[in-house]
């Protein structure tokens, strides 16, 4: 199984509503697909989604990286060689992570087709389904009120209340998802980067105060802030999750060594692909340490792809794939069954994604 061709292509899928968080607004996924050919005519898909404050690119960075480096240093090998495929991935180029996750997920697809089996249970198997929260943007009050409301309706049994533009004023919008939602509804807060390290000890010292029962706190302060997280991390019972501080295995070890945070979140677009993540989840193993596994705003196509690699590891005990459920269609064939708040895997090889919404390939 050579690899003979890659191709990429844009996708857009509009959004039920507005994605906002503390650093950005966002009204449809707009991603790039990637599409790689082997020489039996069998194709293998990924996505890299252009997420500027986070990890930096953008669709013309994207488009760049895999027409100019990562797709001239990997055609021509072969799947079935997979490490020595994945690791010219990594080394072809620097950073660009998220276009590299786009081309190292359509191999590992390819790899699982390869072998007629479902990535996940190729990766580990952990189990076949997993629960994943839902987003509730940053909105006034009674905006967010309804719309946890609404998921709750819908059958999410966790939440995760996106905060960190008001300082103090975020306590009381969670004290009122809180009071509407119930005491058997999870609740995690997530601040992606918006608080000072004093801020965030008294915004959840205030809802530890208040039992407003928090399941954790994601990314309270900046990524740089390594100091200041842990001393958040010192000062409060809520647990703590590292989001963008995290994009390599070398950063998740080093937090886990100095106490800088509880729990790590695993994205795809930080590490650079499943390559890299499963380094994370051996780190996270050998320390005894849970992570999350996230996405940034993305389409079915690469939540799939994070969802196999959730349901392989055990290590993986949260899940954060909401994208497919924030988007207003859904319009692939194939890949796992997204039932709201349950996402189910199938026998399918690979990731499963048999056809992407694509008007032209390139």
């Amino acid at each position: 199984m050579k690899i003979v061709k890659i191709e990429t292509g844009e996708l857009f899928i509009p959004l039920i509503r507005p994605f906002k968080t503390a650093l950005r607004t966002v009204s449809g996924v707009e991603d790039i697909a990637v599409r790689v050919t082997v020489d039996d005519g069998r194709c293998g898909y990924g996505e890299a989604p252009p997420t500027a404050v986070i990890t930096g690119e953008t669709k013309g960075s994207i488009l760049a990286a895999i027409r100019e480096h990562i797709g001239p240093a990997v055609v021509g090998m072969e799947v079935d060689c997979l490490e020595e495929v994945l690791q010219k991935i990594q080394s072809c180029m620097v950073k660009n992570t998220s276009a590299k996750a786009a081309v190292d997920m359509a191999v590992y697809d390819l790899f699982g087709q390869l072998y007629g089996a479902p990535l996940y249970r190729l990766l580990g198997g952990a189990r076949a389904s997993l629960e994943t929260d839902v987003t509730i943007s940053v909105n006034d009050v009674d905006t967010m009120v309804a719309d946890s409301l609404e998921a709750v309706g819908r059958g999410y049994h966790i939440l995760k209340v996106k905060v960190g533009k008001e300082g103090l004023a975020d306590v009381p919008r969670i004290a009122a998802i809180r009071r509407a939602v119930g005491p058997d509804i999870q609740i995690r807060v997530d601040a992606n980067q918006g608080w000072t390290a004093g801020d965030a000890v008294r915004i959840i010292t205030a809802m530890e105060d208040q039992g407003l029962d928090i399941q954790l706190v994601e990314q309270p302060v900046p990524a740089h802030d390594l100091e200041g997280m842990r001393r958040v991390t010192r000062a409060v019972d809520t647990p703590i999750l590292a989001d963008e501080s995290v994009f390599s295995a070398a950063d998740a070890l080093n937090i886990i060594q100095t106490g800088a945070a509880d729990l790590i979140n695993i994205k795809l677009m930080k590490t650079g692909g499943i390559y890299n993540a499963l380094k994370i989840c051996a780190v996270a193993e050998i320390h005894e340490v849970r992570c999350m596994i996230g996405c940034m705003l993305e389409s079915k196509l690469s939540v799939s792809a994070g969802a196999h690699l959730a349901c392989a590891k055990g290590i993986i005990a949260l899940a954060d794939l909401d994208g497919p459920s924030l988007c207003a269609a859904d319009p692939f064939e194939g890949g796992p069954a997204y039932n709201e708040n349950i996402i189910s895997m199938t026998d399918r090889p690979g990731i499963g994604i048999t056809s992407v919404p694509v008007a032209r390939w390139t």
